[in-house]
């Protein structure tokens, strides 16, 4: 069974559009990508001592199941090169499942739909760009029914920035 996902990624060490290549590149093991944002720069959240992240969101189908899926990022992150760090710290790459079909979950090692996509503007944004009329789950309202609710105002769009094409 094919389930339709929303990942987020993001980076702000290194190469920053080259890693969003490779995380996008190598998530195909796993999912099969339909549909890619713009790339988003935007700046650090949570910990601001940090250089700007670029941003982008993948909507994709998988044959994975949440944990599942969840488990394969994890060791995609690693094999980037990602290293353990603080909350919210500099990363060289970073890869969120924000939307698994319309499971609602709350589990220790997994929330869906991610619990702060809401609050984040470099997720909602791109989100925004490729699915605004995606029915947020627990929320029952559509991606550009929230978005007035987000400050977008340090979003910008990278200037090297092109969507994957289907």
């Amino acid at each position: 069974m094919k389930h339709h996902v929303f990942l987020g990624i993001g980076t702000n060490l290194g190469d920053r559009p080259a890693n969003l290549q490779k995380a996008i590149a190598t998530l195909q093991r796993v999912i099969q990508v339909e549909q890619t944002s713009k790339v988003y720069e935007t700046p650090p959240w949570g910990f601001a001592d940090q250089p700007a992240f670029l941003n982008q969101v993948l909507s994709a189908t998988t044959r994975l199941g949440p944990f599942e899926l969840l488990a394969e990022i994890k060791t995609i992150e690693t094999e980037i090169g990602r290293t353990p760090t603080f909350r919210y710290g500099p990363r060289l790459i970073d890869i969120d499942i924000l939307f698994f079909d319309d499971l609602v979950l709350d589990e220790e090692r997994l929330t869906i739909p991610h619990p702060h996509l809401t609050e984040r503007a470099f997720v909602m944004v791109p989100l925004n760009e490729i699915a605004p009329q995606h029915v947020h789950p627990r929320l029952q309202r559509t991606i550009q029914d929230l978005m007035p609710e987000v400050d977008i105002s340090n979003v910008k769009l990278y200037e090297n920035s092109s969507p994957l094409e289907k």
